[in-house]
């Protein structure tokens, strides 16, 4: 069993104990740590008490239900989180990715298809930490610091949640160049989600309306209808013309 997947700990949160069981039996297999929560309260106390790598996240629970736990996680954690729904329906896939999600599952799923997605998440989580920038000043207006994880527009910081910010990185990092929707997704969310286009289109949604003048005109974050999505680097740019 090899030490990369000892080192992970991940916090299953679901009211259904047959769930989490099943959960837990088939991570501790493929060499996770697990650690269980069955509502809400248990999971923000987990959250806090053993710091989990990674979050599996029910929904539908009883007393506090999924997307509260994940915007109380959200206020003082960026822990990758995975949301797990019954449902499968397009408004709560929505919902979670708004509130700062990493991916969703549906159940009934595999033990395949969940060791997949965890891995995906945490291999794109993991590589994001370690390949880290300087200071860019994009323009008067813009300047990003990945190594701080901060991006400041006019003056003003602008929080951006982790799966924004591994956007923002691979687009300023090829600013210039034409990134397509497949190259995106598996640069930000792995090679599993080619199928996923919309994940792409949300987020760059996201980062215009936090960066962007006027989003409906944008500037920084061109559209290449039918292709992907280029960043403009107005900095950078003028230096190469001098």
């Amino acid at each position: 069993m090899s030490s990369e997947k000892t080192r992970y700990k991940i916090l299953a949160v679901d009211d259904e104990q047959r769930m989490v069981r099943f959960i837990q039996l088939n991570l501790e297999q493929d060499g996770f740590e697990v650690v269980t929560a069955y509502n809400g309260k248990e999971a923000l106390e987990q959250v806090r008490t053993q710091l989990p790598d990674l979050i599996l996240l029910d929904i539908m629970m009883p007393d506090i239900n999924g997307f509260e736990v994940l915007k109380k996680i959200r206020e003082v954690n960026n822990v990758p989180v995975i949301m797990l729904t019954a449902k499968g329906e397009e408004d709560d896939r929505i919902q979670g990715l708004e509130l700062g999600a990493d991916d969703y599952i549906t159940k009934p799923f595999s033990p395949r298809e969940l060791v997949s997605r965890i891995r995906a998440v945490l291999r794109r989580t993991k590589s994001f930490k370690e390949d880290q920038v300087d200071q860019i000043e994009v323009d008067d207006r813009l300047t990003i610091d990945f190594s701080r994880r901060e991006v400041w527009v006019e003056g003003k910081k602008v929080d951006l949640r982790p799966t924004e910010y591994r956007l923002l990185y691979h687009l300023v990092q090829n600013a210039g160049w034409v990134n397509t929707h497949e190259q995106l997704l598996s640069k930000v969310w792995g090679f599993e989600y080619q199928d996923e286009p919309h994940y792409v289109r949300l987020y760059v949604n996201y980062l215009r309306k936090k960066l962007e003048e006027d989003p409906s005109n944008p500037k920084y974050i061109l559209t290449e209808r039918g292709v992907g999505y280029r960043f403009v680097n107005f900095r950078r740019d003028q230096e190469k013309a001098e």
